[in-house]
């Protein structure tokens, strides 16, 4: 099990006075009556709900917040303050919005402001990079906390003197997979669609504009190419931009009939994949955007299983 979900059965279980492995019989049947549609952490807290035990406003590490909380309340530092964006609604009118990473010394997250008083802080110099903040009432949303105009956005005197500026990396089954997570996976490719090529600006990396074209920039091709992964808990959509396509063995981009092979050669081979799960808003379910891929090395399994 992952630290996050551990910590709050732990901790649920302490205040119902129900042993953790009854909580966790509890948490299963209710996926299993859901045919799995919802993850451990959202049975939990439907069970922590049936049991009358709210975690609304309960201060909890920034490790411990689950996907689907509502009212968290968290402290930690500024790590990250990006630029604040104007958006036009569909009526018209104009809003603002400001992203920033806050940490501490479990995990870190993305803190996400939509009330005008809230990014005041920041246009103020009251918050920047560094500043430690308190956060009451935020709902979790798909990964990253959201606040709005019902939410609390204050300074701390909390020091934070080490924090953790990289997302802890969990080692998990496909079923167990959040929105937000930074995970490693051992799962075979049961799936490879025909990868997409794009021309690259070679000094940025991203795709090259029109006007880069046409004033000859450097570029080269590159591929993104989508797989289907399962473990044996679950299956998901993968997706493999450009080295981590070619350390999946697809290298021959100019040759169709190369790169089919190579395709197909891919079904059934097993991998050790890392990367960070997002929601794909088109098809409404999670996915994994890989950043690393590794041959599943068998010694070194049966050297962990003896150990």
């Amino acid at each position: 099990m992952d630290g996050s979900y551990e910590k709050i059965l732990s901790r649920l279980s302490k205040l119902s006075g129900i042993e953790e492995d009854e909580i966790n019989r509890r948490v299963e049947a209710k996926r299993s009556k859901l045919s799995g549609l919802i993850s451990r952490e959202g049975a939990l807290q439907v069970i922590a709900a049936e049991l009358g035990i709210s975690f609304d406003n309960e201060k909890l590490k920034i490790d411990e917040l689950l996907p689907g909380m509502r009212k968290v309340h968290f402290t930690g530092k500024v790590i990250t303050l990006y630029p604040i964006r104007t958006f036009t609604t569909k009526s018209g009118e104009e809003g603002k919005v400001a992203n920033m990473i806050v940490a501490d010394e479990t995990s870190n997250i993305k803190l996400v402001l939509w009330d005008t008083n809230h990014i005041k802080m920041i246009e103020d110099g009251d918050i920047s990079e560094g500043t430690s903040i308190e956060v009451s009432s935020g709902n979790m949303r798909q990964g990253e906390v959201h606040m709005g105009s019902f939410a609390e956005l204050k300074l701390s005197k909390e020091k934070f003197p080490d924090v953790k500026t990289e997302k802890p990396i969990k080692t998990k089954n496909i079923k167990e997979f959040n929105v937000g997570d930074k995970v490693n996976t051992r799962a075979f490719v049961v799936q490879a669609f025909s990868p997409r090529f794009f021309n690259a600006n070679i000094e940025t990396g991203k795709k090259a504009t029109d006007g880069e074209l046409s004033l000859g920039i450097p570029t080269e091709k590159r591929a993104i190419l989508n797989v289907v992964i399962d473990d044996g808990t679950e299956n998901t959509r993968a997706v493999l931009f450009h080295e981590m396509v070619q350390k999946l063995g697809l290298t021959e981009y100019d040759d169709e009939e190369k790169i089919n092979s190579q395709k197909e050669n891919l079904l059934g081979k097993e991998f050790i994949f890392g990367g960070n799960v997002r929601m794909n808003s088109y098809f409404n379910n999670p996915e994994l955007i890989v950043d690393s891929v590794q041959e599943v090395n068998v010694d070194r399994l049966i050297d962990e299983l003896e150990n």
